[in-house]
């Protein structure tokens, strides 16, 4: 004991190497609890690297792929059939290089050998080079090109090939003709197998597409221009000098590089929500580690008192336990950043329904050596508020241990790492979101879920040490006393199960809420077949032959297409001139579809200005309705004027008239309408909304429609409820992969707050023991308190999940909240049994022990 004293009086120099040696050997009893609490870290750990891994994968994939996410030097696009002005400039764009010309249109198909039909997205590409880089991936192989060399063969959607029962060598008629199956088609430049479910694509060759007879007056076509450009040729430096004309035109452009970057932001958005996830994961275990450090520290305070004694300072046994904390914080570090590195061998087959690139698989010793630094700060930065306690731990706890051992004066060094740890996850949240704004949201939000998980746990404790039950059972009440017990759990799992679960429910909630505002298939008078494409001509014929069908005419509505010419006497030019007017180009180049009638509809209510339902152009400037939130992007009121081009024609108008549209509402809702008695006579197309009362039904009349009306097309709306369905569940799957982490690292930590207190469990089964308490008492106490513990966690987490879930559809979806909680049972129910489970599991040696094991212990 002298030599001990002498040591220690040497060492108040905080001499680094003595630290270390003393960290070391207080340790080897205590290493396996160490290393349980701190694993809490290493799914949040595994989670950020994984996900970093991936997108510097991704990111890296984009780079080496970028050609072909286009399949050219240069796309331009435009949805009407180009001036002789303007094709004077696309031929000069392909001197020196090549060019391929493509025509895309939705129409409806037919398979032969199954008479099925399907609404599909028709490219007609002419023979020549395209795909210039990548390529047309079909079965057999040579499919891809040979569909363009001769005679009438297509290339149709592997998906489509496979629902119609059909395989190459059947045939599929398109329009008037009916096309030969090359072959499947199984990957385009650039699109996702999520979009290739959504528009499934039938390639023809373009010299038949006039023969289809499928392109009409006022038929939705778009015209794409693929380019292979001279190698001397820098493709981003030509469409930013030609970007003034092209915009006049009304051309959309895309480059190898716009592209890379569109495509590369989209992604990073998606890898930076998921790391975001995995960090709640990590700052549940981190909850863990402050936890568990403390009970830790608590049970080291007879150690530290006998330190004291031997005249060690505070600050020397801080330090001391700070760096077991650390030495463990940095194993646990590694350990994550490992298994994170395993994780992301499987995440390119989690995302690849959403990626349009092969993502290959390489170590990321960037998202490596990121991954230990966080886990090592946010570890250390979270053991530190139970760990500043040791510096005023009194020498005399060692006399009397019932005595104050702690100073109860506030510590201005707490309050500094509270900062510290806001100031981290407010700093992390803006590396991954890259605004302060959403960086405040997140760190707000999730600062508000674990004071509100926090509260509510106080409050239940309150409440059951405030209104014991005196009149229950032994056992019951002996179970309830345990939650607000020494070194009671009810704080801690309250808060890692209930964020977990919160995280989880949402997510159902969500889902749900999404799919009930499309679900209009099973709703009663509600449209579930809409055919549009209808010309003037077949107008009344489709309309005789859905009632000779036995369906309702729902709704019918005219449809003009138009350009804006000039707004409060501004053209396109001006807008681009003078940047401070702040209107988007946009409202130029795009073409507006509108339609005009006498009577505002059920999904619209006035907001400002009247509505005057008839007008004549003899009148002068027509008075006009836009929906109010367009308006407000357009930078126009009331009394505004605008001139629509109405195919060649200029029609000047007024904006007499606001209103709000219920866009959930299945019906044809525009932005702009026009009064009845001025478009009657302008080209347009009609839209009909019907009524099937099953899917055979509705794969009659579609088969009928395409038969007699081959122009006409059909959207099953229960099929795009199905396709939506299919989405969302994969979307969803994805999210509950990473959510997940962090419910399994409220399990770890609920593992390790049971071992850390395993002993004085034991010293109350033994007490209980030999008052008299059977076997079967004990186990039930201790099952009811681990019931109680994660019924509260679940069920708060579960009301959390609410009020995010009212809040998410309210602000960011902008529809009614109207939740739908069956899912919510089994996530309950589930989390709870679970943590009953792991809490006895984790508590099965206890009755084992002997009571002369205690007594030793204590003694």
């Amino acid at each position: 004991m002298p030599d001990t004293i002498i040591k220690i009086e040497k060492k108040k120099n905080l001499n680094l190497p003595w630290l270390l040696k003393m960290a070391w050997r207080d340790s080897r009893r205590n290493r396996g609890r160490l290393a349980l609490f701190i694993s809490s870290i290493v799914l949040g750990i595994a989670a950020l690297v994984a996900i970093n891994s991936f997108s510097d994968n991704l990111r890296a994939d984009i780079d080496r792929q970028a050609k072909s996410l286009i399949g050219a030097d240069l796309v331009v696009a435009s949805n009407k059939e180009v001036e002789p002005k303007m094709q004077q400039l696309l031929d000069s764009l392909a001197i020196g290089g090549d060019r391929s010309d493509e025509v895309r249109f939705a129409s409806m198909v037919v398979f032969q050998k199954s008479q099925g039909t399907r609404l599909v997205q028709v490219r007609a590409l002419e023979a020549g080079g395209f795909p210039y880089y990548g390529e047309i991936e079909s079965v057999p192989v040579a499919a891809s090109t040979t569909f363009r060399a001769g005679g009438r063969k297509a290339l149709v959607d592997n998906t489509l090939l496979l629902q119609f029962d059909t395989r190459p060598g059947d045939s599929i008629k398109v329009g008037n003709l009916t096309f030969e199956i090359a072959g499947a088609l199984h990957k385009i430049p650039g699109q996702t197998a999520m979009t290739a479910t959504i528009a499934p694509a039938v390639y023809i060759p373009r010299r038949y597409l006039e023969e289809t007879g499928l392109l009409q007056k006022g038929s939705r076509v778009s015209y794409y221009h693929y380019y292979k450009l001279p190698a001397s040729t820098d493709a981003d430096k030509l469409v930013e000098k030609l970007e003034p004309r092209f915009e006049e035109a009304g051309f959309g452009y895309d480059t190898v590089q716009s592209r890379k970057e569109s495509t590369g932001e989209s992604y990073e958005n998606l890898s930076r929500f998921l790391a975001l996830v995995g960090f709640v994961a990590l700052l549940l275990g981190c909850v863990g580690v402050a936890s568990a450090v403390h009970v830790y520290i608590r049970e080291k305070l007879a150690t530290i008192g006998v330190l004291r004694c031997l005249g060690m300072s505070g600050t020397q046994a801080f330090l001391i336990y700070l760096i077991q904390v650390a030495a463990m914080g940095l194993i646990g570090a590694v350990v994550g950043a490992i298994l994170g590195s395993l994780i992301q061998l499987y995440l390119p087959q989690l995302f690849q329904s959403f990626l349009p690139v092969e993502v290959t698989v390489s170590v990321s010793w960037a998202a490596i050596a990121g991954g230990i630094g966080i886990g090592l700060v946010i570890s250390v930065l979270f053991a530190l508020l139970p760990l500043l306690t040791i510096r005023n731990v009194s020498p005399l706890i060692t006399l009397r241990a019932g005595i104050e051992h702690v100073s109860k004066q506030p510590d201005k060094w707490r309050v500094g790492v509270y900062g510290l740890i806001l100031a981290f996850v407010l700093v992390f949240a803006y590396l991954q979101l890259g605004e302060w704004l959403r960086a405040l949201a997140f760190t707000g939000g999730v600062l508000v879920g674990f004071v509100v998980l926090a509260l509510i746990a106080r409050l239940m404790m309150w409440l059951v040490k405030r209104f014991f039950p005196s009149g229950w059972g032994y056992v019951w009440r002996q179970s309830l006393a345990n939650l607000y017990r020494p070194n009671n759990q009810t704080l801690l799992l309250t808060v890692s199960i209930g964020l977990g679960t919160t995280l989880i429910a949402t997510l159902f909630l969500m889902q749900r809420l999404l799919l009930s505002e499309v679900s209009i298939a099973g709703s009663e008078n509600q449209p579930n077949l809409v055919l549009f494409d209808i010309q003037n001509a077949q107008k009344e014929e489709v309309a005789q032959l859905t009632r000779e069908e036995g369906l309702p005419i729902l709704q019918q509505v005219p449809v003009v297409t138009m350009r804006l010419e000039e707004m409060k006497g501004l053209t396109a030019a001006d807008v681009r001139e003078d940047t401070t007017l702040d209107i988007p180009d946009w409202s130029f180049t795009r073409e507006y579809r509108v339609t005009y009638r006498d009577t505002l509809i059920d999904s619209e209510e006035t907001v400002d200005g009247t509505w005057k339902g008839t007008a004549s152009l003899d009148e002068g400037p027509i008075p006009i309705s836009l929906e109010e939130g367009y308006a407000e992007r357009l930078k126009i009121g009331l009394g505004d004027t605008l001139i629509f081009n109405v195919q060649g024609a200029l029609v000047p108008t007024v904006l007499a008239h606001l209103r709000e549209v219920d866009w959930n509402r299945v019906q044809t809702n525009f932005l702009v309408l026009f009064p009845a008695g001025v478009l009657e006579e302008a080209p347009q197309f009609h839209v009909l909304m019907t009524r099937t009362a099953s899917d055979a039904q509705a794969a009659k009349f579609q088969q009928t429609l395409v038969q007699q009306f081959p122009t006409v097309s059909a959207i099953d709306l229960g099929l795009i409820l199905e396709t939506l369905d299919d989405i969302l569940s994969k979307i969803s799957f994805v999210i509950r992969f990473m959510a997940l982490f962090s419910i399994t690292t409220g399990l770890l930590v609920l593992i390790g707050s049971v071992n850390i207190s395993k002993f004085q469990r034991v010293q109350e089964s033994v007490l209980l023991r030999t008052l008299g308490a059977s076997r079967r008492q004990i186990l039930t106490i201790n099952a009811f308190e681990y019931l109680l513990l994660g019924a509260l966690a679940a069920g708060t987490g579960i009301v959390l999940s609410v009020a995010a879930s009212w809040a998410l559809a309210v602000f960011s979806f902008e529809m009614p909240f109207v939740p739908d909680l069956v899912p919510l049972l089994p996530v309950f129910i589930g989390i709870t049994g679970l943590t009953v489970f792991i809490g006895m599991f984790n508590s099965r040696g206890i009755l084992n022990k002997p009571p002369l094991e205690v007594l030793r212990r204590e003694g």
